[in-house]
């Protein structure tokens, strides 16, 4: 499974791609199965012509969190897992405030620690 993220420009917010649409919530992102890569190119490029609005578009790979409860899906790396967090400096703050069962399963999600997506990135410069 993949998402697809990228920083707001006004403000700098981590958002994911759902349906046409920036939203700010990991949970509320679109996710693509293996068989949609064409689709997430497309997406992605898409969003790459939205210049002033978010910038750095890219896809993340996801995987199931094993414990979670509903089969909850995180980013692999860590890097996207904080990304997805919000702040991390106090857990009162930010998107982890709003609590649920994904913020529970990006918490206890384990993985690598770099962010394939950016990985892929550079392999096609």
């Amino acid at each position: 499974m993949k998402a697809i993220t990228a920083n707001r420009l006004i403000d700098g917010e981590v958002v994911f791609w759902k349906a046409g649409a920036w939203v700010d919530g990991f949970g509320d992102a679109q996710l693509f199965d293996e068989t949609q890569d064409a689709e997430v190119e497309a997406v992605v490029a898409k969003a790459k012509g939205q210049a002033t609005v978010i910038v750095d578009p890219y896809p993340i790979d996801l995987a199931p969190v094993p414990g979670s409860d509903g089969g909850g899906l995180a980013p692999v790396s860590y890097r996207e897992r904080i990304r997805a967090l919000g702040p991390t400096n106090e857990p009162t703050h930010g998107k982890q405030a709003v609590g649920g069962e994904v913020i529970e399963a990006l918490r206890h999600a384990a993985g690598a620690a770099r962010s394939t997506g950016r990985v892929d990135l550079i392999r096609r410069k």
